[in-house]
């Protein structure tokens, strides 16, 4: 299993080469339903989540973003699907996380205007790396009113007042501005049709992750996971299926 490498081809394949047990985190984002043209290619979630158990590490983390299409007034909810079939095949579902957008691109009529996607957490077994994010910040650095205990004879004491840290551990809905120009740096970035915020692939490596461990994208796309994986002194595998999209990883990863 070579490291640090795009790999073209399809990922379950490659994926069955790999032994048991190597993956620390996977951050990937499927296609979404037919919301994207990927240049043809099809995927099978089942074969990928099963290989996916496979090869991940016990106590290892797979992230898993994806959103649902809405076809003749009714969103297909293969979201949910994929995620329940993912428990299905040994993971648990850790958290459901939220990826909030700053703006929306398709107006809507008749409901509220779709601004997020999901971010499923799937873990073996329990997760053996949680590095919390800290940057949300505390409303009271104390706590409110008065902080007293009761006793048994129904009188109460007077007990030192907790100061809080001016910054606590964000919440499980991460917003992030997205589109051109604000998810990434770079212009070749969007030369894939549906990237998300490098900041995103960022917060998840850091939070479910160490230096050294092996991070991978079964389904790479233009390269980002791949990218922050090496920023932050990871070991990387990204695959893809499209010849022109893993040539376009290889250029952006080459530059980091």
């Amino acid at each position: 299993m070579e490291k640090n490498k795009i790999i073209c081809g399809d990922c379950v394949s490659i994926m069955k080469s790999f032994p048991d047990n190597v993956i620390d985190l996977t951050v990937t984002s499927p296609p979404y339903d037919c919301l994207r043209d990927y240049n043809g290619f099809v995927f099978n979630y089942k074969d990928i989540a099963i290989e996916l158990f496979r090869v991940t590490k016990q106590g290892g983390i797979v992230v898993w973003v994806v959103g649902d299409q809405t076809i003749k007034g009714s969103e297909t909810g293969t979201s949910f699907e994929q995620a329940l079939y993912f428990k299905s095949v040994g993971f648990n579902i850790h958290d459901t996380m939220i990826y909030q957008k700053h703006n929306f691109s398709n107006p809507s009529s008749n409901r509220y205007h779709q601004i997020f996607e999901y971010m499923f957490i799937f873990s073996k077994g329990k997760p053996k790396i949680f590095n919390p994010i800290k940057d949300r910040e505390n409303k009271y650095i104390t706590c409110w009113g008065r902080n007293t205990s009761r006793q048994k004879d129904g009188t109460l004491i007077e007990r030192k007042k907790n100061i809080n840290p001016k910054f606590g551990m964000r919440n499980n809905i991460w917003k992030y501005n997205c589109g051109f120009g604000f998810a990434h740096k770079d212009k070749e970035a969007y030369e894939h049709p549906a990237t998300f915020p490098e900041q995103l692939a960022v917060d998840h490596i850091l939070s479910w992750s160490n230096e050294e461990d092996v991070i991978l994208d079964p389904m790479c796309g233009s390269g980002t996971v791949c990218i922050v994986a090496k920023k932050l002194n990871r070991n990387f595998i990204g695959i893809d299926i499209s010849k022109d999209y893993c040539e376009l990883a290889e250029r952006r990863v080459s530059k980091v």
